[in-house]
């Protein structure tokens, strides 16, 4: 229970709502008692939910899905107030965020920036499209890092920026997700000022992991990636109080755990 003058806020790779609402998605938004829910790939329409489901009591929300169908996409829920402030990053890429990769929000005094990167998996010409996507997210960026309120730039980047992020880095120094130009991009990206506030939490150590593949016993081995994130400028940085990866919510519901910051503003 979140009281006094913490917010709480949980983002978290939901790979498909309607999915996750069948595996007890509800259940875990009561458990954690987030004033904040920044969710990434929906993977749906809000007029796809199910008939039967219902927003939690008291939240407002604002959907960003993807043109296509069942994929990608965003959402933001909120029982704090929410406004919203832009959609999209402006890339020449995707003028118009057709993928519904970005939502941009303030709950409260908190402005919250709810990201969904490519994932560059799929091949050559798909891993050019999130290497010039990360460099226009570079530049976007730096006019929230400056801002004297506070901001944080949240969700699944679908980079593990160092060999702490993973659990078998040697193996995977070929796959999209842990490239080294990926890596120095990420490295880039901090040195602009962003704070990892997980990393920053659980120091210089192994995970926590955030995402683990379906395939043999990764998941119940806790043989994962840390590729999502909650980073934050300098005035939200001050008022960082604790962070958390909760692993069984992600066992249950997703492929990706939830990640949960309170701040004390």
């Amino acid at each position: 229970m979140i009281t006094g003058d913490l917010m709480r806020v949980v983002s978290w790779n939901l790979n498909g709502i309607r999915a996750a609402i069948r595996k007890g998605l509800d259940d875990w938004i009561e458990e954690i008692d987030a004033d904040i829910w920044l969710l990434q790939e929906v993977r749906a329409l809000p007029e796809q939910l199910p008939k039967d489901w219902e927003l939690p009591t008291g939240h407002e929300v604002v959907w960003h899905p993807a043109e296509k169908k069942g994929y990608s996409g965003v959402a933001s829920f909120s029982r704090i107030g929410m406004e919203v402030i832009t959609r999209g990053i402006d890339t020449k890429l995707d003028p118009d965020d057709s993928e519904g990769r970005v939502l941009v929000t303030k709950c409260g005094s908190l402005t919250c920036i709810n990201i969904y990167l490519p994932n560059g998996g799929s091949g050559p010409a798909r891993q050019a499209y999130k290497d010039q996507w990360l460099e226009d997210l570079l530049v976007w960026a730096k006019q929230y890092l400056s801002s004297p309120e506070p901001v944080v730039l949240v969700g699944d980047l679908n980079i593990a920026h160092t060999e702490d992020d993973i659990w078998n880095p040697s193996g995977n120094r070929m796959t999209s997700g842990f490239l080294a130009h990926e890596r120095e991009w990420f490295s880039r990206f901090l040195a602009s000022g962003w704070h990892d506030l997980h990393r920053i939490h659980f120091g210089e150590r192994k995970g926590p992991y955030t995402w683990w593949s379906n395939r043999g016993q990764a998941r119940a081995l806790d043989r994962g990636w840390r590729i999502d994130y909650v980073l934050a400028n300098d005035a939200a940085f001050t008022a960082f109080e604790s962070a958390e990866v909760n692993r069984q919510a992600g066992l249950d519901c997703s492929d990706h755990a939830p990640l949960i910051i309170d701040f004390k503003f």
